[in-house]
C-alpha cells in the first residue's frame, strides 16, 4: 500500500479523486423523472348507452375482489377471487375472458397450494387479485395472506406470455421492511411513460396507510412512496390527470363524513392531501378511472352499507362529484354490491365489474355519451 504523507500531496490526491468522481457522475445518465402514459383513444360515439349488468360464469360458491384489463387482442380479460363457502383457505384466483361468444369458462389462474410452493410462504389463504396487460404480457398481483385480510401479507406477482393460460416467474415483491408482510393491494395499476407500471398498494400494520409502487416493464420495484394522510388508510385508487398529476381516493375508517384525497404533481414521486371530497361511506373501497374524455369516473357505495353501487363523475380533478347513476340497488338483508373495478376499452366503452351478494361477479358496459345524459 502506497502511504502519502505530505499534507500538501494528500490534498491535491483527494482533489484529484473528487474530479474524477464528479466527472463520473456528470457522464452517468439522470434518471428519467416519473410520468404517467396518457394514451389518445377512441371516447366512442353519441348515442347512450346505459350499463345493463349481467353475471359472469360461475367459478365457485362465493366471489370477492376482481379486476379487469384489456389484452393486446382486444378481448376483455377480468380476475377475481372466488372459493366454496365454508372454507377461505381453498380459495383461488380465477380467470375468464369477454369475446364475441361471451365469457369464457372460468379458469384457476392461481392457487394457495401454487402460490406457496413458489415462494416458500406458510398461506392462510389469497386475497385481492389486480390484473395488467401490456403488450404480450399479463401481470397478476395477488394478496397472499399468512393471517388473514385484517393484518396484510405479501404482494405476490406471476406472469403469462399467452394471454393467462399458464402462469411464471411467481414471485414476493419486498415491499415493506418486513419483508413484504402486511402489504394489500388498491386499485388498478397505471402505466408509466416509461414503460413502467405504477401499483397502488398499502401497508396495513400500524393502523395502515396507503402506498404507491414505481415498478419496471417486468414488475421488480423500482421506487416507493407513502401517502401520508392524517388518518390510517388503504385501498388506493388512483387515477392520472395528466402526464405528472394523479389523484388519490382512500378507504378510511375514521367516522367522517366524506372520503380522503391525495394528489401529486411529480409522476407519484410524493403526496399531499388535498380537501376532502363529498362523496360518503369512506369505509368501503372505491374504482377511479381517467376518461378518455378529460373526466373522472368512480364507482363505489353512496352510504353506510353497501346495499347499492354507484357513479359520480368530476369535470374539476375530483374537486366536485356529480351523480351520474345507480348500478344496482336492493334493500334486502343480503344486499352487497361491492368492490368495484373499472375499464375503458380502446373502442372507448367503459367496462364494470363487481362483487354481487358475494356469490358471483357482475359485469356492466356502457360509455360516455350515457354519463353526459346523450350529450356528446
Amino acid at each position: 500500500m502506497i502511504r502519502i504523507s505530505d499534507p500538501h500531496l494528500r490534498r491535491i490526491a483527494a482533489a484529484l479523486f473528487l474530479a474524477a468522481l464528479l466527472a463520473v457522475l456528470w457522464r452517468s445518465p439522470a434518471p428519467a423523472p416519473t410520468a404517467f402514459l396518457i394514451p389518445a383513444q377512441k371516447t366512442g360515439d353519441g348515442v347512450p348507452m346505459p350499463p345493463q349488468p349481467g353475471a359472469l360464469p360461475v367459478a365457485a360458491a362465493t366471489a370477492g375482489p376482481s379486476s379487469l384489463t384489456q389484452l393486446a387482442d382486444g378481448r376483455i380479460a377480468i380476475a377475481w377471487l372466488g372459493g366454496p363457502d365454508d372454507d377461505d383457505s381453498a380459495a383461488a384466483i380465477w380467470l375468464s375472458t369477454l369475446g364475441r361468444d361471451g365469457w369464457s369458462p372460468p379458469s384457476r389462474a392461481l392457487t394457495r397450494e401454487h402460490v406457496a410452493a413458489a415462494t416458500f410462504m406458510h398461506l392462510n389463504r389469497l386475497g385481492r387479485p389486480v390484473l395488467h396487460a401490456e403488450g404480450g404480457w399479463l401481470h397478476l398481483w395477488v394478496e397472499a395472506l399468512p393471517l388473514g385480510a385484517w393484518a396484510g401479507g405479501s404482494i405476490v406477482h406471476a406472469t403469462s406470455t399467452d394471454g393467462g393460460r399458464s402462469w411464471g416467474h411467481i414471485e414476493r415483491l419486498a415491499t415493506s421492511p418486513l419483508g413484504g408482510l402486511g402489504s394489500g393491494l388498491g386499485g388498478s395499476p397505471l402505466p408509466l411513460a416509461d414503460g413502467g407500471i405504477g401499483l397502488p398498494g398499502d401497508l396495513r400494520l400500524a393502523g395502515g396507510t396507503s402506498t404507491w409502487l414505481r415498478l419496471s416493464a417486468t414488475g421488480t420495484i423500482d421506487a416507493k412512496a407513502r401517502l401520508a394522510n392524517e388518518h390510517a388508510n388503504r385501498q388506493p385508487a388512483i387515477a392520472a390527470l395528466d402526464e405528472h398529476r394523479a389523484l388519490a381516493i382512500v378507504r378510511e375508517n375514521a367516522g367522517e363524513s366524506g372520503r380522503a384525497s391525495l394528489h401529486t404533481d411529480n409522476g407519484g414521486e410524493s403526496w399531499r392531501s388535498v380537501p376532502r371530497t363529498d362523496l360518503p361511506n369512506p369505509d368501503a373501497p372505491v374504482a377511479l378511472l381517467r376518461l378518455n374524455g378529460g373526466n373522472l369516473l368512480l364507482a363505489g357505495n353512496p352510504r353506510e352499507g353497501r346495499e347499492a353501487l354507484q357513479l359520480w363523475t368530476s369535470g374539476d380533478d375530483g374537486k366536485t362529484w356529480r351523480p351520474a347513476g345507480s348500478v344496482e340497488a336492493a334493500a334486502d338483508g343480503g344486499a352487497e354490491f361491492a368492490f368495484p373495478s373499472l375499464l375503458q376499452s380502446r373502442d372507448g366503452r367503459i367496462h364494470l365489474s363487481y362483487t354481487w351478494r358475494r356469490q358471483a361477479i357482475r359485469h356492466a358496459a356502457f360509455n360516455e355519451a350515457w354519463l353526459n345524459g346523450g350529450r356528446p
